[in-house]
């Protein structure tokens, strides 16, 4: 697939439909791209910074010159513009989608008859944010990149658009479709989960005068960041993927009781080993590829009690050419190095930012 002299839609341009078609457009220059999404403003921005060629607020027939169509909208939502797409593609054009659970629209496809035309997938990338403008062109790069094709899929097909996603900076894995959904409710739907309970735990114990809330920030807020995610999204993500995420659910709360049953004992020894296990199988996860949650690049940095000293490394990392994301003072440092918490963009700007820092003889702790 030579997606220099290819035609591609996309039905729905937020964070990930964004991102991918930014990524071809940055790869494949000469490449048309044709876009429809109900929010008229994401498709205006789309198009005024070149990443479309033409946009659409219907499903316009145009769209049966395509030669790939990605389905980016929620799932529910793509399960019916499937309907309306049978009637307007060709039969050469290949389908695929990019939600993060497969057995609704692989049933739905298998209903329409359209599987020959299917090739269901998945990036593992995301963000607390959402939407077309928080969408970039290197989100793809070392990211796994699920492919879940049909029993009816040409195999030729699927090989080819691997190597499509591939030239697009992502890992292309190819699993059954309730493998695919499965692993997603183990490593992101149940997690997800679990971060919005633990905000909703610090807000129910907090008092009036909301002291949890002041001294949560640094590693409290790290850990749940992914409960800043859509809600809309959340709620169709778990609806369609509920019986894996109960399964789940339910042995975590089993692991839990057990948890109780054992500081009920005063049982140290397994205390110890459940942190142990849990900080080995931590530790082996490998870091070279990114998941389902953005990696987040922070330098964390300690400096003197001076009027000025957050302006002077601000200066120092702007000077230098290196972007900041965010920055500000870690107040509670139970769990972190430093007090000056500096999130950046990429890995090469954490590198070259600590080298700065470090050059000046702050003292610089990369995570």
């Amino acid at each position: 697939m030579n997606a220099n002299h290819m035609t591609i839609g996309f039905i729905g341009l937020g964070l990930i439909g964004g991102s991918i078609a930014k990524t071809i457009r940055r790869i494949h220059p000469d490449s048309i791209i044709y876009g429809f999404d109900t929010d008229i403003d994401s498709l205006k921005m789309a198009k005024e910074d070149g990443t479309l060629t033409q946009y659409f607020e219907t499903l316009d027939p145009t769209f049966s010159s395509c030669d790939i169509i990605f389905l980016c909208a929620p799932v529910s939502n793509n399960i019916e513009y499937l309907k309306e797409l049978k009637g307007i593609i060709s039969e050469s054009c290949l389908l695929t989608d990019v939600g993060s659970v497969k057995e609704p629209i692989q049933s739905a496809i298998k209903e329409l008859g359209m599987e020959s035309n299917f090739i269901g997938g998945h990036p593992m990338v995301g963000s607390e944010k959402s939407g077309y403008a928080h969408a970039n062109d290197h989100l793809l790069e070392n990211a796994y990149y699920f492919l879940t094709p049909s029993e009816r899929t040409l195999f030729q097909l699927t090989t080819k658009f691997s190597s499509f996603i591939q030239g697009l900076g992502a890992l292309a894995v190819s699993l059954k479709p309730e493998e695919h959904d499965f692993i997603t409710a183990a490593i992101s739907h149940v997690p997800h989960i679990v971060a919005a309970e633990l905000v909703h735990l610090v807000r129910r114990a907090d008092r009036n005068n909301g002291m949890l809330k002041q001294l949560a920030a640094g590693g409290f807020k790290d850990i749940t960041r992914i409960a800043s995610s859509s809600p809309v999204m959340w709620e169709q993500i778990c609806e369609n993927n509920s019986s894996n995420i109960k399964t789940l659910l339910t042995s975590m709360i089993h692991d839990l009781q057990e948890v109780i049953d054992q500081l009920d004992k005063e049982n140290g020894a397994y205390v110890n080993e459940y942190f142990k296990e849990a900080g080995d199988y931590r530790n082996s996860v490998p870091d070279h590829s990114i998941g389902l949650f953005d990696k987040v690049h922070k330098l964390y940095v300690h400096i003197p009690d001076q009027p000025g000293t957050i302006a002077t490394v601000a200066s120092l990392l702007a000077f230098n050419n290196i972007s900041l994301k965010n920055i500000g003072i870690i107040y509670n440092r139970e769990f972190e190095e430093g007090v000056l918490e500096i999130v950046l963009y990429d890995e090469e700007s954490c590198q070259k930012g600590a080298q700065v820092l470090e050059e000046r003889n702050y003292m610089v702790h990369i995570r």
